[in-house]
């Protein structure tokens, strides 16, 4: 498994090792042994989510704050999206500051979220199927997001604005200078 460190420090990108023969293909999804050997993150999912939303739908930009953060480790098992993370750790020479990698079932690549950051992903394909695994449980009273456009945050998009489609919750986030201090 290729394991890469964003430019925002805790998170990365992991491409998995792809055996195909004649009957299909085989890989390692997630490995905690080799996980920790290249990234020094002790990660231990608690819980395994699994969404599915058809084209321009957004979620995000989610985060749980302390006692209840979560890292997470996202793939795309349909389809293809546009996942983002903002770091939203105060202490943090990024913050603020996001990155915007394409997860595809193609590829089958991954994006390791540490705690302290904001996640969001925009479905690119007719529908997409997005399968997580998190460190620590839903805690609803301690979630929280911000505003999938905020101009601070300068996000660009793979679709028209006009596409986009957001829950009822996910239009009344507020931006980063005022949700981000709440984590």
């Amino acid at each position: 498994m290729k394991i890469e460190e964003l430019p925002l420090k805790g998170a990365f990108h992991l491409e998995p090792n792809i055996l195909k023969d004649h009957r299909g293909y085989f890989f390692e999804w997630f490995n905690q042994k080799v996980f920790k050997a290249q990234t020094g993150i002790n990660f231990q999912p608690k819980q395994f989510n699994c969404s599915r939303s058809t084209y321009g739908v957004l979620r995000g930009m989610h985060f749980q704050k302390q006692p209840h953060a979560q890292s997470k480790l996202v793939t795309v098992t349909k389809g293809e999206i546009q996942d983002v993370v903002i770091d939203l750790r105060k202490d943090s020479p990024t913050f603020g500051q996001h990155f915007s990698v394409v997860l595809s079932e193609r590829k089958k690549n991954q994006l390791f979220v540490p705690k302290g950051f904001a996640h969001g992903f925009l479905v690119l394909s007719e529908q997409a199927e997005i399968f997580y695994a998190i460190d620590d449980f839903y805690a609803p009273s301690f979630e929280d997001g911000l505003c999938y456009n905020d101009p601070l945050l300068k996000i660009k998009w793979e679709i028209d604005e006009n596409e986009i489609i957001l829950s009822e919750r996910d239009k009344t986030y507020g931006g980063l200078e005022g949700s981000a201090m709440k984590i």
